[in-house]
């Protein structure tokens, strides 16, 4: 029943993305989880970091700086990690953290440029989602007000249709509305609009183009078949921040296949920031060791 497919595809995106051929090219995964940060340490404030010789996979080039505010380390595959304590002085974390954002996006040129088009389009999208949705919820209501009346479709009907207190559900060929507590999903043939509590997500399968927010900002999620930008930042009095972006193929101009940063550090700082360039988008180990560097100077 292949008007049935897109409910549960667009389900599935929060763990994977959907594949109507079984197919493993032009796939974009995306893994979620959520963590409650009370359980969090408090965030140390530093006036000089930490550079041991090694730390995982990395490796300090030269010594520590005399000013002890930056530190560099290599890795494999020509990885290289740089470690700062950035002072706030007034300013938010977010300003501090922009800068960086923007320096290491301006090492994948390429990749940026796709996003920020990606990221045009979806912003379209989401108005034409929005007064789709609406429309939507004009039809759940009229379907509600028929579904004593509606007589049940047999045969080989491209219609189904599922109303309870609280729960609507309705395809028609290559469309399906999807209205549950707390949950709603609209299909048209290769798209999906998802709204799940705070975190809505937009899935254009045609293009493999997966755009994830949440209301209070702390995910954000731009991926296609290209490249994927990647921010999250977790609630709290604390500074938790990450930034990745990543790309299929090496930059031409730069050579560099992932960037990003991990961030912690007080609200008020001195915030420390380990970032990270590497010629592999899967090198885990990298960002790991990147991200215990971090942990090292302000604790967890």
């Amino acid at each position: 029943m292949h008007h049935l497919l897109w409910p549960v595809c667009a389900l599935a995106l929060l763990t994977a993305a959907c594949d109507d051929n079984g197919g493993s090219s032009s796939k974009v995964r995306i893994t979620t989880s959520s963590s409650d940060n009370d359980g969090k340490g408090v965030l140390k404030v530093v006036d000089t970091l930490q550079c041991p010789q090694t730390q995982g996979v990395l490796t300090r080039k030269g010594s520590a700086q005399a000013d002890g505010a930056t530190c560099t380390y290599s890795g494999p595959r020509g990885a290289e990690v740089m470690l700062h304590l950035v002072p706030l002085n007034g300013r938010s974390s977010q300003e501090a953290l922009k800068a960086f954002e923007d320096r290491l996006a301006g090492d994948l040129p390429q990749a940026l440029a796709e996003v920020r088009a990606a990221e045009a389009r979806n912003q379209a999208e989401a108005a034409r989602a929005d007064a789709d949705a609406a429309r939507a919820d004009a039809e759940v209501a009229r379907a509600e007000a028929e579904a004593a009346r509606a007589e049940a479709h047999g045969g080989h009907g491209s219609t189904a249709q599922v109303t309870a207190p609280g729960v609507h559900i309705e395809t028609q060929d290559e469309k399906a509305t999807v209205r549950l507590p707390g949950m709603r999903i609209d299909a048209d043939g290769d798209r999906a609009n998802i709204r799940i509590g705070g975190l809505t997500i937009r899935a254009d399968d045609k293009s493999s183009q997966v755009n994830v927010r949440s209301n209070d900002e702390a995910v954000s999620i731009d991926a296609h078949d290209g490249a994927a930008r990647i921010r999250t930042s977790a609630p709290g009095q604390s500074v938790r921040a990450t930034f990745l972006m990543t790309t299929n193929g090496a930059d031409a101009e730069t050579g560099w296949r992932m960037v990003g940063y991990e961030a912690r550090g007080p609200v008020g700082g001195p915030i420390v920031v380990a970032t990270v360039r590497t010629k592999d988008r899967n090198e885990n180990r990298v960002m790991d060791a990147a991200k215990a560097l971090v942990t090292l100077n302000v604790g967890d």
